[in-house]
């Protein structure tokens, strides 16, 4: 039951500040396993093979103990294979896994809101094995080489592999991780050189290639359709040098009745890196007629859309068509309260992964030089304002004169913070909403025009200079 002195909002912030007993221990190990990829396992140290000692003794007593503890005692001698590799990636995994969860279960008592059944994975599908191989060794010369060892030599071996993988629509999800990785790397070569090295990042994305070119591992099992109503909250966008995604949070009310659900809709694209900020959705909007509905404030009917059981929409134009206006702080405020979390698939596991909805009301505004803090209910809650995209009216100014806010609770540097995607605040003695997804079907902004008309001119020479070579 959410406290009276909430000012209105629907999370008890109070929660979030309680110390998690074991979280620390676990991160630990963590960060144990990071540091002995930084100089790598070809030759280890005894530094690093107490890293990995580390990493077997945090699993212990668990299913993956023995097979962990045989792969850490392989790889402090300098021999793993790729089995023992995948065994530490494991390990890895599921150890950010358990802090996942306890820290979901956290938010689940601040929120309040009911949490989804979990659902029985399923595997099996049919996968370039080979490829998928490839990629696994790739990932293994560069556990041996460490991140301190990488030249352009050993990071360009990913490039044919992703070439090959991407045409595959059951290895993109994969091929867009490792191709990503590979330029994060490359542009961070050579290693040696580098006076720090963000070890828990680059050991994310190492193990997580590590699993997912697991055959199967990729796969994202429908678990039925969605026929009802959905509800916008707001648009996530996320930018890479090679990639962009939107990825829409909403509300959605099944036509039978049923209680109402958080789900996700996403669409992902591959990027030049010369379109930037509103440009973004020029490459975004032709495949998801949902940005156009969110920019223009309206809800969407839906028909035996595929879902997944993580509440994952399977976009497809076919299934959905715009429908009603829907104010998008009227549903967080009406119906996101009593919404059923989803739940989260077992690779998805991992504390930078949370991202529930939230909605806030009431607070007090605090900001200094570098940090934004609203204050609920007498508790500090960090605002991640840097989240905040630039292909949108919203900015960390009118977040910082706002009244009420719809966000996304994430995790981050062992605090948790809000990200926001729309507030209410006044504008020249006015009330005004403003939204990060704003400009994402179009826009008569000044602003989002200017940057529009540049991104269109970026593509149009990119798609001359395409034409060029291809006459050749």
């Amino acid at each position: 039951m959410v406290p009276a002195d909430q000012g209105g909002g629907v999370m008890r912030a109070d929660l979030l500040s309680d110390t998690i007993a074991g979280l620390d221990e676990a991160l630990a190990a963590v960060d144990a396993f990071d540091q002995a990829l930084v100089a790598g396992l070809l030759r280890p140290q005894p530094a690093q093979a107490a890293g990995l000692t580390e990493l077997a003794h945090a699993v212990a007593g668990t299913p993956l103990a023995v097979r962990v503890s045989e792969a850490a005692a392989k790889a402090a001698a300098g021999a793993a294979g790729e089995d023992h590799f995948v065994a530490l990636a494991a390990a890895r995994t599921a150890l950010l896994g358990s802090v996942h969860d306890a820290l979901m279960t956290r938010v689940m008592e601040a929120t309040g809101r009911p949490r989804g059944e979990e659902a029985v994975p399923v595997t099996g599908g049919q996968q370039a094995v080979n490829l998928l191989a490839a990629a696994r060794a790739w990932l293994c010369d560069l556990a041996r080489t460490g991140w301190q060892g990488i030249d352009h030599e050993v990071v360009s071996g990913a490039a044919q592999v992703v070439s090959a993988m991407l045409p595959d629509p059951s290895l993109r999800r994969p091929a867009t991780l490792i191709d990503g990785f590979a330029a994060e790397l490359a542009a961070s070569c050579p290693g040696s050189a580098l006076e720090k090295i963000p070890a828990r990042r680059w050991g994310d994305l190492w193990s997580r290639g590590m699993l997912l070119t697991l055959p199967g591992a990729a796969e994202t099992p429908v678990q039925g359709t969605a026929t009802g109503r959905l509800l916008p909250l707001g648009i996530d966008l996320q930018e890479h040098a090679t990639a962009a995604q939107a990825q829409v949070h909403a509300v959605f009310e099944p036509a039978d009745g049923s209680a109402p659900g958080l789900v996700r809709a996403s669409v992902s694209v591959p990027k030049p890196d010369t379109v930037v900020g509103a440009g973004l959705w020029q490459l975004l909007r032709p495949h998801m007629s949902l940005l156009a509905a969110v920019g223009e404030g309206r809800s969407m009917e839906l028909t035996d859309m595929p879902v997944t059981a993580a509440g994952d929409l399977i976009w497809s134009d076919e299934h959905a068509r715009p429908s009603e206006p829907a104010d998008a702080f009227t549903t967080a405020r009406v119906a996101l309260p009593t919404a059923t979390d989803p739940v989260t698939t077992p690779l998805d596991r991992h504390p930078t992964r949370i991202t529930v909805p939230v909605f806030l009301e009431g607070y007090a505004v605090r900001k200094d030089e570098e940090t934004m803090t609203f204050t609920v209910a007498g508790h500090a809650l960090a605002v991640d304002t840097d989240r905040v995209p630039g292909a949108g009216p919203l900015t960390p100014e009118a977040v910082a004169t706002s009244n009420a806010c719809i966000g996304l609770l994430r995790w981050d540097a062992g605090t948790y913070r809000v990200q926001p995607l729309a507030v209410e605040t006044t504008v020249r003695k006015k009330p005004v909403a403003l939204h990060a997804g704003a400009w994402a079907g179009g826009t008569a902004d000044k602003v989002g025009v200017k940057a529009e008309k540049a991104a269109t001119d970026a593509v149009a020479v990119l798609r001359e200079r395409a034409g060029r070579l291809l006459r050749k």
